[in-house]
């Protein structure tokens, strides 16, 4: 496998990791946030796998829902011992 799709698909895993960790300590289940970011249930399990990749608009819509910066949603330190 190429070394970009790789990292691509770690980086896709970390993200999805992120949102289903702010999801967790917010106690939503994926259908509340998944009705909150205005997203179907399917693509919001993708996502936490990291098998799918939110647009810029998903991204806000995320953000909104779990009442966080954009920028958060991408803050991997010291985040789920799973990432890697």
């Amino acid at each position: 496998m190429c070394v970009d799709k790789r990292k691509h698909r770690s980086f896709g895993r970390k993200f999805g990791q992120r949102i289903r960790l702010l999801r967790g300590e917010q106690g939503v289940t994926q259908e509340q946030l998944a009705e909150r970011a205005g997203i179907s249930v399917d693509f919001l399990s993708l996502i936490e796998r990291g098998r799918s990749s939110p647009s810029f608009e998903n991204l806000d819509e995320l953000a909104d829902a779990l009442e966080v910066s954009v920028a958060e949603l991408f803050s991997f330190e010291g985040g789920s011992s799973e990432a890697e």
